[in-house]
């Protein structure tokens, strides 16, 4: 796994330009079944991916933290929201909380999250694979097939369906 996780940045850079022209194209006129398609090689990726082999996109990017994720995990705490804003989150460019430093510090050394039962939304939905609309997500896509194997595949997979 970590052979794959070191490769594919630059995998996904040989394959960007030609990810590009799939999503403009898909963005003009997506196909009926988008979502069932999406869900079907979300379900089958899932099956053979086991996230805790990889964990990367903890080890590399940081989630958004939503007001309601925000006080979930304060509750799970037992901290005050305002609390763990000044503990754990910084604010972006964009004006989103998100964690001050990666990786993320709820990450332990065997790739499970110590807050998993909590998590925010942005790492329940991730890779966002899923995701109904899909094809409104695609910069996001972009950006996730460098960081997720399994987005990665997801995408290749797409492309051989949907031509």
């Amino acid at each position: 796994m970590q052979d794959i996780i070191k490769n594919l940045p630059k995998l996904a850079k040989d394959k960007h330009n030609e990810n590009k022209k799939f999503f403009a194209k898909l963005k003009k006129k997506p196909p009926k079944n988008l979502d069932y398609i999406m869900q079907e090689l979300h379900d089958n990726e899932f099956e053979n991916t086991n996230c805790l082999e990889c964990a990367n996109c903890c080890k590399t990017t940081g989630p958004l933290f939503t007001a309601k994720d925000i006080e979930r995990i304060a509750k799970f705490f037992r901290i005050k929201p305002q609390q763990f804003i000044e503990q754990y989150l910084r604010v972006d460019e964009e004006g989103d909380h998100v964690l001050q430093y990666v990786p993320c510090v709820f990450l332990d050394e065997d790739n499970y999250c110590s807050i998993y039962d909590v998590r925010p939304k942005a790492c329940r939905e991730f890779p966002h694979t899923d995701r109904k609309k899909f094809q409104q997500i695609s910069s996001l896509t972009l950006k996730n097939v460098a960081i997720c194997p399994a987005a990665f595949n997801i995408v290749e997979a797409m492309k051989q369906r949907i031509k």
